[in-house]
């Protein structure tokens, strides 16, 4: 009888422990994931370069901050006006963001955003937008989740080509009032790999611009995962030499931690 006893408190010790344990590892409000990889881009540069990324977000009770960044190290060619191709190495591309959720409940919540971009093969010297505005979970399960925002803001950018007077872009303005839409799909396809897709329409009154992120992930180990991703952006006015489009395939070795 005392061995039965002496059983059943250690099966009930050992069960507490084990639902402590998960109960801590669960409330961890930090999640953190640092990405290095291959990158080759074409449209206004054909590039081959190495991407490093780095994601942190916080969750407590009604707040969720996420910041994210990413910069690429490059290796160019390009063809000047005579038609001369060279090879430059420059770490000329980089991009941040901050947005901060405040949960109104479950399914809806008001956002903040900041970012910041460098990249001077779109013709820009830097962009720089602020705003903020509404979200919303179409669903939210296990295996789908389904989001978008929408919200006003401001572009503070500086044109690195200053185009003609009659040109596409007006380079006295440097600031342009818009309207933000995007949204967010991700598919749990198992345990070990996912898919997700941004798309993200930045409507101004100086500049439209378009982005797509397309990504699939699948797990090596409990912290590594091995992404590829296809990002795709258009801008509606461009100087002079500078094309529309910008398409950029990489794959990228992810550490959570």
């Amino acid at each position: 009888m005392r061995f039965v006893k002496n059983v059943v408190i250690l099966v009930v010790v050992t069960c507490s422990s084990v639902v402590i344990a998960a109960e801590e590892e669960k409330k961890s409000p930090w999640k953190s994931s640092a990405e290095l990889g291959y990158v080759n881009s074409s449209g206004n540069t054909n590039t081959e370069a190495t991407k490093a990324a780095f994601d942190i977000s916080h969750e407590v009770e009604k707040w969720v901050h996420k910041l994210h960044a990413d910069a690429l190290s490059i290796k160019t060619e390009t063809t000047d006006s005579q038609g001369v191709t060279k090879d430059e190495r420059s770490a000329a591309k980089w991009y941040a963001s901050f947005q901060t959720d405040y949960k109104l409940d479950e399914f809806n919540y008001l956002y903040g955003l900041l970012t910041y971009e460098d990249d001077r093969f779109n013709g820009f010297d830097y962009q720089s937008k602020i705003g903020g505005g509404y979200g919303h979970w179409f669903v939210k399960s296990d295996i789908h989740k389904l989001k978008a925002e929408v919200g006003p803001g401001v572009r503070l950018f500086k044109v690195e080509q200053i185009p003609p007077p009659d040109g596409p872009l007006d380079a006295s303005r440097q600031t342009d009032n818009l309207l933000r839409l995007s949204g967010n799909y991700v598919w749990e396809i198992s345990k070990t790999s996912k898919f997700t897709q941004d798309i993200t329409t930045d409507i101004g009154e100086e500049q439209k611009e378009w982005k797509s992120i397309t990504e699939l992930q699948a797990d090596i180990s409990t912290i590594l995962a091995m992404k590829i991703s296809h990002v795709v952006i258009y801008l509606d006015k461009v100087a002079p030499g500078i094309q529309h489009y910008d398409r950029v395939t990489g794959v990228t070795l992810v550490y959570n931690f």
